[in-house]
């Protein structure tokens, strides 16, 4: 099922003129975005930071990411 929604996204990015997963995170990380990856979730998958995009800022918790976001003009959005 995995393999089918990951099909059908690429697809749909495709037709949308996106740039693929990995070229878009470069072009955020280049434009100054900090990428934080979600501990709960890395834990859930058995994944460990070097699964991860190698550019990311680090591994948070949910709290961890309510923290970051207390600062005045910080723009967040959870995916």
């Amino acid at each position: 099922m995995e393999a089918f929604a990951t099909r059908m996204m690429k697809k749909e990015m495709e037709q949308l003129d996106m740039p693929e997963v990995l070229e878009f995170l470069d072009i955020l990380k280049a434009s100054g975005v900090k990428l934080w990856a979600c501990k709960l979730a890395m834990d859930m998958f058995h994944y460990t930071k070097e699964d991860m995009y190698d550019d990311i800022d680090g591994v948070i918790t949910v709290g961890d990411f309510y923290k970051q976001g207390s600062g005045v003009g910080t723009h967040m959005l959870f995916i």
